[in-house]
């Protein structure tokens, strides 16, 4: 499981800002784009998960951030050391971002 956000490259200094203010992350820059890559679930699960909480998201992102929370739940449960597990997190993620249904 991974949180990535992705903007132009000339950002690439507000992602070095979260990494500042998250504590954790990393930067990948290729092209013209920059993300900011955060794929230990201790720290998606202990800050980034609450930050959003905190500050809840206000655009279309908020359904992708929902089922965000549902994989990290079932991950932190273990649900995805059983098959039944493994497949409702492809089910979830196969319906996010540009494979969600209008």
């Amino acid at each position: 499981m991974e949180f990535i956000l992705t903007q132009h490259s000339r950002d690439k200094e507000l992602f070095e800002f979260f990494i500042k203010y998250f504590n954790c992350g990393r930067i990948y820059t290729a092209g013209k784009t920059t993300n900011f890559i955060v794929s230990s679930f201790k720290d998606i699960n202990a800050i980034i998960i609450p930050f959003f909480q905190k500050y809840p998201l206000q655009s279309v992102k908020t359904l992708d951030y929902i089922d965000f929370c549902r994989v990290a739940l079932l991950i932190e449960t273990n649900a995805h050391l059983i098959r039944e597990g493994i497949d409702k997190i492809k089910n979830i993620k196969n319906g996010m971002n540009k494979g969600r249904e209008n």
